[in-house]
């Protein structure tokens, strides 16, 4: 009787044991899932603001044409930056798992930003578009969709850190290397934003 006791407490042991493990392992993926699509939700965002932005560009382009027609290298390089981007807007979060990906899309997207500050630096040459009230509804828009760019990114850079932070710590990183989680990118500035302006009076 003895002997089928310790074998059955044995047996309970062990079976709280792989009950633990089990449980551990199932909490430990399935809040790595969520994490993981915290990250792809803040990425569709991202690229919904892109994508605003890069509709917004022909209005103002024809705007501005109306008043500025000899600025036709600017009008070219603003739409040269947004074929370039058109064709990146909206792409699987696959390329979350390639850092040269990100960083080609995260550079197209700076190059026509950088494109389009450009163009309303030109503007400034025009008094008569900068009181026009369909060009400044136009400017308003934009720099609106600038800023909520700028709060998806962040956001972005928030849910990518948590779930980094996630999947790196012990011993959830063993789970997140035998399930295939793997680390996300981050938006960084870009390179204009490295260099400090130079102001001339």
């Amino acid at each position: 009787m003895k002997k089928i006791s310790n074998g059955l407490i044995a047996l309970i042991v062990v079976a709280v044991c792989l009950l633990g493990i089990f449980s551990f392992y199932k909490n430990t993926y399935n809040s790595m899932v969520s994490l993981d699509e915290d990250v792809s939700v803040s990425w569709a965002e991202v690229q919904n603001q892109y994508q605003r932005r890069l509709d917004l560009i022909p209005n103002l382009v024809a705007t501005v044409k109306g008043y500025a027609k000899h600025e036709s290298e600017v009008f070219t390089q603003v739409s040269e930056a947004r074929s370039k981007a058109g064709g990146q807007i909206n792409i699987s979060d696959e390329v979350l798992k390639d850092p040269d990906a990100f960083a080609r899309y995260q550079q197209v997207q700076d190059s026509l930003g950088a494109s389009l500050q450009r163009l309303l630096m030109v503007t400034e040459q025009y008094p008569a578009l900068k009181a026009d009230q369909n060009f400044l509804a136009l400017q308003d828009q934009l720099e609106g969709t600038e800023n909520r760019i700028t709060v998806a990114r962040n956001r972005f850079n928030e849910k990518a850190n948590k779930y980094n932070k996630k999947i790196r710590k012990f011993p959830a990183n063993i789970i997140a290397n035998m399930s295939g989680f793997e680390a996300r990118p981050y938006f960084s500035a870009s390179e204009q934003a490295q260099n400090a302006p130079k102001v001339e009076f």
